[in-house]
């Protein structure tokens, strides 16, 4: 998931990286919700976070949340079935682009190659194994197994990040790498061998947002966040809310989760190409109106922009556990009103998994330090040693300027007395 790049406050380097990655812009790692630089080594320079990019992890976050809550009310609602197909559309394609953004930086140094374990392997395996046991336990079924190559609700965007990341140094050396993308998307949707196997289906079929994140600079979230653009983004999301209606009732909406080819979903092979290629426009139109009315200042939901990998993760719990207890069974919930108030506690919760005490408790699965796991970087011992002699030496340096201002008031309150006393 999800740390900006604005202009860095420089600080002097103590010593420079062992292998500077060539033509990469720094950046730490994008998922949904980081709150710490896992990708800058420590003798980079500290970055400002622009408050544009949390805010719109955080919008973003509440959309999933939200409609992972809808589903099972939608079914006898046309007006909630078209929301839910909108909101498919883009929120995803919304994460990924950030993702990709922010690996623009990510080679196969050790530091990076350490953060990418931690920060993404760990809670895959973690989360990976605690979905199936809590369907186990708590969904009565005691067939469910536990499989680390067959991804189950929420992980697969772990193990789909996982592969874009290692892939992301590739992405930086061909000529035309979002064509290139969107071809193998176009070619994986008419593909049914490809199999369930690490839901490569979605990984292949989500890429092309990811790659589009890496071509991206700062001055194109900048050119969608002016006020013609958050004005037309109105209509346009009014006209995808009219054209999903019109869809909802005949339309598969297993389209907008990308996970299986053409064949699969009943339509020929050629229906692939051209859905994945017209759903790619439509995201990524959906996408540039989102990110036209996120907030470019400091809100006061910025600092939950950091900690939306904890909501991503898990709010599924709750969804599900809604789900194998029938929660969503009452009646008066799939009236509008009940609908409101699902809504607002789907983001409401989402909210709350995104403060700061909930990351602390479940930081030890979701972003590890794990440093008994690693051998230690000779460059980054060596980087720690220089940092702190220099702390050293600036302490030291703060110590005589204290010694030096209380023998100068000394001399000061001497040279006193010896005119008082000269005077007297």
């Amino acid at each position: 998931m999800f740390e900006p790049d604005t202009p860095p406050v420089q600080h002097r380097r103590s010593l420079p990286p062992a292998e500077p990655p060539s033509g990469a812009t720094p950046a730490a790692r994008v998922t949904p919700g980081a709150s710490r630089s896992g990708d800058r080594p420590q003798g980079d320079p500290v970055k400002a976070r622009d408050a544009f990019f949390d805010n719109a992890k955080y919008l973003a976050i509440l959309l999933v949340a939200m409609g992972h809550s809808w589903e099972p009310l939608k079914d006898d609602n046309r007006l909630l079935q078209s929301l839910y197909l909108v909101v498919y559309t883009f929120h995803m394609p919304a994460f990924i682009i950030i993702s990709g953004y922010f690996s623009r930086s990510f080679d196969m140094r050790p530091d990076r190659l350490k953060r990418l374990v931690t920060g993404v392997v760990v809670p895959y395996i973690v989360f990976e194994t605690a979905y199936p046991l809590f369907k186990r336990f708590v969904g009565d079924a005691p067939d469910q197994t536990i499989s680390l190559l067959d991804p189950w609700y929420l992980t697969w965007f772990l193990c789909a990040l996982f592969i874009w990341r290692l892939t992301a140094p590739l992405w930086k050396l061909v000529r035309a790498p979002l064509p290139l993308a969107l071809a193998i998307a176009m070619i994986a949707s008419a593909t049914p061998e490809i199999g369930n196997d690490l839901d490569l289906q979605r990984v292949l079929q989500f890429l092309p947002f990811f790659v589009l994140g890496l071509s991206l600079k700062a001055e194109h979230f900048h050119r969608v966040r002016g006020r013609a653009t958050r004005i037309l983004a109105v209509p346009v999301f009014a006209a995808a809310v009219a054209v999903g209606w019109w869809l909802a009732p005949g339309v598969d909406q297993a389209w907008t989760y990308r996970r299986g080819s053409a064949q699969e979903l009943g339509a020929p092979w050629w229906a692939g190409p051209v859905v994945t290629l017209a759903l790619f426009g439509c995201a990524l139109l959906l996408t540039a109106c989102f990110y036209a009315w996120v907030p470019r200042r400091t809100m006061w939901f910025t600092a939950l922009g950091t900690g939306t990998l904890y909501a991503y993760l898990l709010h599924g719990f709750l969804i599900k556990g809604g789900i194998y207890g029938h929660w969503f069974d009452h009646p008066w919930l799939h009236g509008a009103l009940g609908v409101v108030f699902v809504s607002a506690l789907a983001a409401t919760v989402a909210t709350l998994l995104c403060t700061r005490p909930v990351r602390r408790m479940f930081r030890c699965v979701t972003e590890p330090e794990m440093a008994w796991a690693f051998t230690p970087d000779p460059a980054e011992l060596a980087r720690d040693r220089e940092q702190k002699r220099e702390r050293e030496q600036a302490h030291e340096r703060g110590r005589q300027r204290e010694r030096e201002q209380a023998q100068g008031r000394a001399q000061d309150g001497e040279r006193s007395r010896e005119r008082a006393a000269v005077g007297s």
